[in-house]
């Protein structure tokens, strides 16, 4: 025994901001975030001192110096890329006739191609900053106008060792194009010390002098080619060689590289890791609406399997055994009288009842021993836990029917009997009840009540016709005696112990069915720390149990097929898919605020419209009231991430090896559809 792990949160917490920071970045390389894709119109024009045609300004100390191409000079320059396709063939053209040029690449893509950049270096080219996603610096934020520069230098110092201060700017051409927003932005890069390079006029006669733009594109390729067969012009050349100047190039520092090669790899990963939970979320979306419509499916082939009769089917007795209710209790004084009372009503002719009082620091026992019935027994225990519980009360069964029951839990007056029917059928060893939930008048109740309806009761459909039941709920289950006394009686091994029990009989060989017409009440937790460590429970109990019973999958017969079947679903469905949800949690929440909201939110609908429809169904088949389906979206936004965050904290503890105890819940005595607002539409039971 360990105290439950903690740390986990923080480390799910690092997750989590790994994952923001990781999509916040993509989202920002594509625009998405702090968006600067469009230039906005001039609103003044430069300065008439730039105004002069040359491409190429330097600016500083209130001084505007510009610069041409001596006659008979062009100089090359490609913008973009580096791209895979078409940066090779560029090289492999310059190559060819023997020239240089000036590459303005994109940071973002140096990141992603670093040995096209090098290929670039060392072929002789002079590099320049295109800026990092090509976003408008004078549109810009000036949060983005900084890091558009500074890490394309990161970018560079990463993958060719160097740094540079040739920049042209996105969505700029000639020198006239540097207006409004633009100049603005031209100065701030200025500042830093950057040589601006625009390009010259089309219609400038190559050997008078030019600077050439061209894309990294098939088009800029033709282009550029063109111009190299021009003889008119005497030499071909980079824009600080056609300027009579070295390189703009200067060596990056070691911590620039070291930093540059972080920047690579945090990119790559970040742009896998968008790119898997982008099809991780479409395929846990897709599963999701696989599970609901499979849920449906499954559900109207049980009921049309109940309501049509099969020629071959043989007509099975009616089941009228005397039967024996094992109610273990501990501190159940508030719902104890009730479990009791309706059980005594039940239409069921013959019946024992054992109350088996676990130790209890109230007034459970006296309570149960106050009623005065010669079918009720009580036993006293020190507290040892419910499965010792029930093993104690085996021992005091006279009958060979067992039904096991809550202390919280009141019957319905055809439950029982209705429970016992299918185990006419002698290969039946147990047989699951339908649960209700009694204290549903506040919202987290009726959360709790819509979950039991479509997921408990939907699942246990399904699990009948796949003949793969994998639980019958300590609520309401009936047993042969004979089917529990071959498995050793209720294991302590796991704290599902029903769940472990249910998994036992089918390895056992015996078939477990689920009997909808028995309908019992229970009373959920009334606050969100009972729920939390009820399902903590549950969960861990349920890993445990799948870890225990994980042979099972490799066995032939009913034990086979329950594994295969069952244990697959419960792994995917209830196990996987709940520890993605707060990734795709993250991803909703940046298509809401980043990409398209109304696509988002259109999508979003759309699957809360299947789950509507999905709920709707299983309401009318369990014949409950639609008005509870208004709660279904808000339990989208609290219910549902305090479920998957139960399942992070349960694998992590099986992880770890921690063995938990038991978490009691504080009852309320609430269980009773008396006490409830609404009475349930099936037949009440009388006291």
């Amino acid at each position: 025994m360990r105290r439950p792990p903690r740390g986990h949160w923080a480390l799910l917490l690092l997750v989590l901001t790994v994952v923001i920071t990781a999509v916040a970045f993509e989202g920002w390389t594509t625009h998405e975030v702090d968006a600067a894709r469009s230039k906005h119109p001039c609103s003044t024009p430069i300065p008439r001192e730039a105004d002069n045609g040359s491409p190429v300004l330097r600016l500083g100390d209130d001084r505007i110096e510009t610069a041409r191409m001596p006659a008979g000079t062009a100089a090359l320059t490609f913008d973009g890329g580096p791209d895979p396709e078409w940066t090779p063939r560029v090289l492999g053209l310059l190559r060819k006739y023997r020239v240089k040029a000036t590459f303005f690449v994109y940071g973002s893509r140096v990141a992603r191609y670093p040995g096209l950049v090098k290929q670039i270096v060392d072929a002789g080219h002079e590099i320049g900053s295109y800026t990092y996603t090509g976003g408008d610096l004078g549109a810009a934020s000036p949060l983005r106008a900084r890091m558009e520069l500074s890490l394309t230098q990161t970018a560079l110092a990463g993958t060719a060792g160097v740094n540079t201060r040739l920049l042209r700017l996105p969505h700029t051409t000639r020198a006239d194009t540097l207006c409004g927003a633009e100049w603005t932005a031209a100065q701030r890069a200025a500042e830093q010390g950057y040589l601006l390079v625009a390009a010259d006029y089309k219609s400038r006669k190559p050997w008078r002098g030019v600077v050439r733009q061209y894309s990294q594109t098939e088009l800029g390729y033709r282009e550029a080619e063109a111009l190299l067969r021009d003889r008119s012009v005497q030499r071909f050349t980079t824009v600080t060689g056609g300027l009579g100047r070295p390189f703009q190039h200067t060596q990056a520092s070691l911590t620039q590289r070291l930093a540059g090669q972080g920047l690579i790899r945090a990119q790559d990963l970040g742009h896998t890791f968008t790119t898997v939970m982008a099809w991780a979320l479409g395929v846990a979306g897709a599963l999701s609406v696989l599970r609901l419509l499979m849920l449906v499916l499954f559900a109207r082939a049980h009921v049309r399997r109940l309501d049509r009769f099969r020629p071959g089917t043989p007509l099975l007795r009616a089941v009228t055994e005397p039967v024996t209710v094992l109610v273990p209790a501990y501190n159940e004084e508030a719902g104890i009288a009730a479990t009791v009372h309706s059980l005594l009503a039940s239409s069921h002719p013959q019946l024992q009842i054992v109350v088996i009082d676990d130790g209890s620091t109230d007034n459970t026992a006296a309570i149960a021993e106050s009623i005065d019935d010669p079918r009720v027994m009580v036993v006293r225990q020190p507290n040892g836990g419910k499965p010792r519980a029930l093993n104690t009360g085996l021992a005091y069964t006279r009958h060979d029917i067992v039904v096991m029951v809550d202390a919280d839990t009141v019957f319905e007056p055809e439950a029982l009997s209705r429970l016992v029917q299918p185990l006419a059928h002698p290969a039946v060893g147990a047989v699951s009840g339908n649960t209700k939930v009694g204290n549903r008048r506040r919202l987290l109740g009726k959360w709790q009540h819509l979950e039991y309806v479509i997921g408990f009761n939907l699942d246990r459909r399904m699990f009948e016709v796949l003949e793969c039941m994998p639980t019958v709920p300590g609520a309401i289950g009936a047993f042969r005696r004979d089917a529990l006394m071959g498995i050793g009686g209720v294991s302590d091994d796991t704290l599902a112990e029903d769940t472990d029990l249910t998994m036992s009989l089918w390895r056992a060989g015996w078939r477990v069915v689920y009997e909808q017409s028995a309908v019992a009440w229970t009373e959920v937790p009334g606050s969100l720390g009972q729920l939390w460590r009820q399902r903590y429970r549950w969960c861990y109990g349920t890993l445990q149990s799948m870890w225990k019973h994980r042979h099972s999958v490799f066995e032939m017969g009913p034990a086979g097929r329950f594994g295969r079947r069952a244990l697959f679903y419960l792994c995917l469905f209830q196990i996987l898919l709940p520890l993605f949800a707060p990734v795709v949690d993250v991803f909703a929440l940046y298509g809401v605020l980043f990409r398209d909201p109304t696509q988002a939110v259109l999508v979003w609908l759309g699957c809360l419209v299947i789950q509507m429809i999905t709920a709707g169904y299983a309401l009318r088949l369990d014949r409950e009231k639609l008005s509870a389906m208004w709660t279904l979206p808000l339990q989208l936004f609290v219910y549902r991430q305090l479920l998957y965050l139960v399942v992070i904290q349960s694998v992590i503890t099986a992880l770890l090896g921690t063995r938990l105890k038991w978490h009691s819940m504080h009852r309320a005595g609430t269980a009773d559809p008396f006490l409830r607002a609404e009475p349930p539409n099936r037949s009440l039971l009388t006291k």
